[in-house]
């Protein structure tokens, strides 16, 4: 069945991460973990950031805005493959795959817009200090989160759009543990130029546009940093950029070798790799990045952990 041509699949069998059954166990087990410990740390980012008045600026409304597109992304991925582990069977019907490809489309760009404002946010707050209450307003700061999701949201429509009117009659395998871009195209048994194209542009205007609008903040950073004339000045101002900075490098290092590479020069079993990683582990990682970093953060999770013993 699931080699057989198709006038038109109406159902797909993800490949999964690993084709060893002994395998199986030791990956459930794992990846719960990773996104238990997702949603268990972003949901507390989150918490922290409402609860805390002293935490209420424009920098930890986006710092809590990632966190929600943090658990938002791994889940679109994390608990489909956990149910896959369980019940044996990798079977998805044609909705559920598209519908899978929309959404993490949809939020990983929206991390990537994020990222970019929130660098746009450290700009502002440390090149014009006296300025920045008046500039990010909390109106503003909402019109760019919804800008971000807006443009998720188109992007996501555009590529899903062009997927969906593919006839996908050679296999309906799919070398992937997820419903992703690139692992559907490789179905088709039509020519799928114009989607590789739209895929490469979109994914190059996207990524390519807002990373270099974080690298240009962060230089026009940089420089304001190098005038601070106290040691103690400039490191607490490169403190509050240190932990933007790992994130978007773990992210866009992954995300521009997964799609900005020719279809030739992609490998299944190196797609996997790296996926799993930008898709379940970035998102885990990035809640401890920024606690560990951020000193008022600490402060704050350390007063919420007090509050929650003192009830106890």
């Amino acid at each position: 069945m699931a080699e057989q041509n198709l006038t038109s699949a109406s159902e797909f069998i993800l490949q999964g991460l690993s084709d060893q059954v002994e395998m199986e166990v030791v990956l459930f087990v794992l990846l719960l973990l990773i996104y238990t410990t997702t949603l268990l740390g972003n949901a507390g980012i989150v918490a922290v950031v409402r609860a805390d008045p002293r935490l209420h600026t424009s920098m930890y409304f986006f710092l809590g805005s990632l966190s929600v597109i943090d658990i938002c992304f791994s889940s679109v991925v994390a608990p489909r493959a956990l149910v896959n582990f369980l019940s044996g069977s990798r079977t998805v019907s044609f909705l559920g795959c598209m519908s899978q490809a929309a959404f993490y489309i949809v939020f990983v760009t929206t991390e990537c817009l994020l990222l970019a404002v929130m660098a746009y946010d450290r700009y502002v707050a440390i090149c014009s200090p006296l300025l920045y209450p008046s500039v990010m307003t909390q109106r503003l700061c909402l019109r760019l989160l919804v800008a971000c999701y807006v443009g998720g949201v188109l992007n996501s429509l555009i590529q899903t759009t062009f997927i969906v009117r593919l006839p996908f009659c050679s296999s309906n395998v799919v070398n992937h543990f997820f419903c992703d871009v690139p692992p559907l195209l490789a179905l088709s048994c039509s020519s799928t130029y114009l989607n590789e194209l739209i895929l490469f542009c979109l994914a190059g205007v996207i990524e390519l546009g807002t990373l270099c609008t974080i690298l240009g903040s962060y230089l026009f950073i940089l420089l304001a940093i190098l005038r601070i004339p106290s040691a103690e000045g400039r490191q607490k101002a490169f403190s509050t950029c240190v932990s933007h900075l790992t994130v978007v490098t773990l992210l866009y290092g992954t995300t521009l070798f997964m799609y900005l590479r020719p279809s030739s020069r992609h490998s299944p079993s190196t797609d996997k790799v790296v996926s799993i990683f930008y898709t379940v582990v970035i998102p885990m990682l990035n809640p401890f990045i920024y606690s560990l970093r951020n000193q008022e953060l600490k402060a704050a999770l350390r007063r919420a952990a007090w509050k929650i013993t003192a009830r106890l």
